[in-house]
């Protein structure tokens, strides 16, 4: 096992999914001597990343919190786009549906009107008329966000980790962080390659978190979570991204939400937010059952008819959940030279642009220039 000399690096970040390649690109550009490490050769198929399409959306309905934050990583994926002179981000607005007590309707519409954000309110008719392909029963409302969009998870990786590199950073594909230990100088990092050293190590491994940081108990769960695309059965044009909005429905109480985006090439793309069982993402299940095509064709038959035609695809994804849903960013409770990022709960994709600079901040001895607090390690403690 070989050992580099002290501080040959100024950061390692470990895990170069959607925080990490973030992170390595905002590190790289300031200067920082940066070394990222993964399991996997991203961007790839693994983890959580992928799939060729994210929401991005203001009227959060998770929190009003999320709503600095969101607006600052529009700004971020801007620059990089310009950077890297790739299209990442494709603007196609958004309708939030359901009752208008549930969490979903109420929780967007809280957000706009606190942050002022542009949106409309629709009735099930106003929706009916302005997008034919959804079918939702009288007591539903909309909330439509003009903003909205779609972001290409792959392409987002991408672009990120080639800007890295054309500034500096170097990565490892196929290389297991097992191990760190923090010294009087900085952090030594074990993996399965050999050992390396930094000032500081940022923990981006998503599913792998609890593996990587057993000794603090987080009370993570990974969930297994299947994406499907369909091709429309009838009156494909109404599918178009140009007229189809990407969207996410809540259609009865103690239900999962789904969510969905225009078909942009590739069929219409559908998914049940936080539907899955339970699982090690060493031994998940990657192949996808005709049962779990059932479930959200039933779904289809009765609020997008016309969307229920041939299955083209799926792939299987993982959430990495936190008891409240809510992020997992911060320092290292006894190692303050640590920080950790992920377990984003299935929500945090569209993040990673300004979370990529908070956690660049962080590992610099910087303020991380919002308030994070809310996501701190420690507030799982009794």
């Amino acid at each position: 096992m070989t050992l580099a000399s002290e501080q040959d690096y100024d950061v390692i970040v470990a895990g170069l999914g959607a925080m990490g390649s973030l992170t390595t690109y905002e590190l790289a550009r300031r200067g920082q001597r940066v070394l990222g490490l993964d399991r996997f050769a991203p961007p790839h198929a693994m983890g959580s990343s992928h799939g060729h399409s994210r929401i991005i959306r203001e009227a959060y309905f998770e929190d009003p919190r999320y709503v600095p934050l969101v607006k600052r990583a529009y700004e971020r994926w801007a620059v990089l786009e310009h950077l890297s002179n790739t299209t990442l981000f494709r603007q196609t607005g958004g309708l939030m549906l359901g009752p208008p007590d549930g969490a979903l309707v109420r929780g967007a519409r809280l957000s706009a009107e606190l942050h002022h954000l542009p949106h409309d309110i629709l009735s099930a008719d106003d929706v009916r008329r302005r997008f034919p392909a959804f079918h939702p029963s009288d007591d539903m409302i909309g909330v439509w966000e003009p903003r909205a969009g779609i972001l290409d998870p792959e392409q987002c990786i991408g672009a990120a980790l080639s800007v890295a590199r054309a500034h500096g950073a170097e990565m490892h594909d196929n290389e297991v962080v097992t191990h760190f230990d923090e010294g009087l100088h900085g952090v030594t990092v074990t993996t399965s390659h050999g050992q390396y050293r930094a000032r500081s190590l940022v923990i981006s491994v998503g599913a792998w978190t609890t593996d990587l940081l057993a000794d603090l108990q987080l009370p993570l769960t990974v969930q297994r979570n299947v994406q499907f695309w369909f091709e429309p059965l009838r009156r494909a044009e109404q599918f178009a991204a140009a007229v189809f909005p990407i969207f996410i429905a809540e259609y009865a109480e103690h239900e999962p939400a789904w969510y969905g985006f225009p078909d942009v090439g590739d069929g219409l793309k559908l998914a049940l937010h936080h539907y899955g069982e339970t699982v090690d993402p060493n031994t998940i299940e990657r192949t996808v059952g005709v049962h779990e095509v059932d479930v959200v064709r039933e779904i289809l038959a009765r609020y997008m008819p016309d969307a229920n035609g041939p299955l083209k695809s799926s792939a299987v994804c993982m959430y990495t959940n936190s008891p409240d849903e809510h992020f997992v960013v911060g320092r290292h409770p006894t190692h303050d030279r640590v920080i950790v990022a992920s377990p984003c709960s299935g929500h945090g994709f569209k993040f990673a642009s300004v979370l990529g600079e908070v956690l660049a901040n962080l590992a610099t001895d910087q303020e991380a220039g919002f308030d994070i607090s809310p996501f701190a390690l420690n507030r799982f403690q009794a």
